[in-house]
């Protein structure tokens, strides 16, 4: 398959921006955390309240983006291909690495002090059901695996639906997309009550409207480059400006929060991150060249094993810059975030000169 030139780029934009994301994290994670935020929030000043906001809230929009990026490449099906060889095809490039990194977070901690026997063994026992005590990042390959098992379902539907058909879809999303807000403002609507979470437009929610929307944006989008340009740069600004807001109106410095709330913005199927992420992928999309630097190709490639290592990294730069050189925040979440990924990308890269050394980083 030739390569889609601007997706490459929106793979290594992802990638950095999931690494600015976890950086951030550090920043406003409760005392006794991981490097990565748990139940509970804690924002120790005004400035860690503004650059927390800023870099973490621009950055939201990595997951969708990688989902979209599947989705624009994957959609539908290959024609002859059925589902099983798709499976086989998928499942045999991502699970192999996952399961790899799974053990190597369940164990490799161990040897610094970050974990003790009884949680190795625990996370271990439970690889099967759930991501290890201290890989919290691996969550995104759960929802990422329900939409490849979902492709084939509906690549049926998608490969014969109209424009009109797809906007149909994409309308009922952005509408189910808006939900935590009305849920705040009117509790439970739409059928939902204590015993019941499966609202009216529970079916038209979630990665799979992103899944719809880049195909529509694939196939049935005929916006000039121009129009791509202005308009994906006024989508992602909204977007932008909305999703840093949410958290900066609500976290409190000083005060031990819960992260569910004041993250409520930062939920990857929230209107906000909606217009931002796709926006931003309009943006992408202008770009035309017919091929690309041979090291944003090779960036791309290794894209996958340095977002399932990334996080082995992350503490080693995080104590340097936010404890023992105790830079601002401003400059602490870039440095650990660019730290970090040239890390990730230099220990990927020689891994992947290793003989089969894509059962391990994809």
């Amino acid at each position: 398959m030739k390569r889609i030139v601007f997706l490459d780029y929106v793979r290594i934009f992802a990638c950095f921006l999931v690494m600015v994301v976890h950086a951030s994290e550090n920043f406003y994670g409760a005392a006794g955390s991981t490097d990565m935020v748990g139940p509970q929030s804690y924002l120790a000043s005004e400035t860690d309240r503004l650059w927390v906001s800023v870099y973490d809230g621009f950055s939201r929009m990595s997951v969708p983006l990688f989902m979209i990026v599947s989705a624009f490449l994957l959609v539908p099906m290959k024609e002859g291909q059925n589902m099983w060889q798709f499976y086989r095809h998928r499942f045999m490039r991502i699970l192999p690495p996952f399961l790899i990194f799974m053990v190597l977070y369940s164990t490799l901690p161990m040897l610094w002090g970050q974990i003790d026997s009884a949680t190795s063994v625990k996370d271990l026992s439970r690889i099967w059901l759930n991501f290890p005590t201290l890989a919290g990042h691996l969550w995104f390959m759960y929802p990422l695996i329900s939409l490849y098992l979902f492709i084939p379902i509906v690549s049926p539907w998608i490969s014969k639906a109209s424009a009109k058909e797809e906007r149909f879809f994409i309308v009922l999303f952005l509408v189910s997309t808006c939900m935590p807000y009305l849920n705040r403002v009117a509790g439970e609507v739409w059928g939902q009550c204590f015993w019941n979470e499966y609202h009216m437009l529970w079916y038209f929610s979630g990665y799979l409207g992103y899944l719809v929307l880049a195909h529509y944006i694939r196939v049935h989008l005929t916006w000039s480059r121009s129009k791509r340009l202005w308009g994906g740069g006024l989508l992602m600004v909204i977007g932008a400006l909305w999703t840093i807001y949410s958290f900066y109106c609500q976290a409190v410095p000083g005060e031990i929060l819960s992260t569910p709330v004041i993250e409520i913005g930062w939920a990857f199927c929230t209107i906000n991150c909606v217009l931002l992420t796709a926006g931003t992928f309009l943006i992408f999309s202008t770009i035309k060249a017919p091929s690309a630097p041979r090291w944003v190709t090779e960036m791309s490639k290794l894209s996958y094993g340095m977002y399932l290592m990334h996080i082995f990294w992350l503490g080693l730069w995080a104590a340097l810059f936010k404890h023992n050189l105790a830079l601002p925040t401003v400059m602490a979440i870039p440095c650990i975030a660019v730290c970090t990924f040239i890390s990730s990308l230099i220990a990927t890269k020689i891994i992947s000169l290793i003989p089969g050394s894509k059962w391990v980083i994809g």
